[in-house]
């Protein structure tokens, strides 16, 4: 999957991916992000997988680390 195109940068993660895992990088739980995004627990999993999928990952450290190195997350 290309990354890049032309001179734009496509991520590889929707919003609600990245708000996801932006909130698991500041050490919240599912249930706290599901309170917080106003969704439910069960659908904050679904993103998670979904993102565990494509990046063909093992799990959610695993899926953090690869979206720091891509540049997708920051620790900010």
């Amino acid at each position: 999957m290309a990354l890049f195109d032309s001179n734009q940068h496509r991520s590889i993660l929707t919003n609600r991916e990245r708000q996801i895992f932006q909130l698991l990088v500041q050490d919240q739980s599912t249930k706290e992000i599901s309170v917080q995004l106003s969704i439910s627990e069960k659908t904050v999993r679904n993103h998670i997988s979904n993102t565990i999928q494509k990046l063909g990952v093992s799990g959610r450290s695993q899926a953090i680390l690869e979206l720091l190195r891509l540049g997708e997350l920051s620790l900010n």
